[in-house]
């Protein structure tokens, strides 16, 4: 139990950082830094039809396993839930691994563990595109 307090009150730290820090864009990072291999906003259906020429899995799938698979036993608390699914993309950004992935094995069979974007973003473009991509895909319902 003061594990998960822990890594809570690491999480809610973290989400309070990120708030204090000059804000950086983070959909403008997305765009710059992501979408050149995760698909911004795309269909099933468009998905299917360039399925072969995409380089990651679109960040609306990427975003389902994250909301499907990172759970709060107390899930009604979706600042806890926010912090820590943030906290989880830093980390995957910057250390990704075959443990720590989400995706389905189709999707890590044709595309593989994710590249480590170590020393790709500053502090401040990895916090404001965790962020941003918490708010924008999880945060809403598709």
């Amino acid at each position: 139990m003061k594990k998960i307090l822990s890594i809570i009150g690491i999480a809610l730290g973290i989400v309070s950082f990120v708030s204090a820090e000059t804000k950086v864009d983070g959909e403008k990072v997305f765009e710059a830094k992501c979408a050149s291999c995760h698909i911004k906003m795309i269909t099933k259906e468009e998905t299917m039809k360039i399925l072969k020429s995409i380089k990651a899995p679109p960040m609306v799938e990427v975003s389902n396993q994250l909301k499907n698979n990172i759970k709060i036993v107390d899930d009604l608390d979706d600042e806890i839930h926010r912090a820590v699914v943030i906290a989880f993309i830093k980390d995957y950004v910057i250390y990704p691994t075959l443990e720590k992935s989400m995706c389905q094995a189709m999707a890590l069979e044709k595309h593989g563990v994710m590249p480590s974007q170590k020393g790709k973003l500053t502090e401040a473009e990895l916090n404001a595109v965790s962020t941003w991509v918490y708010d924008y895909y999880i945060g809403k319902k598709f």
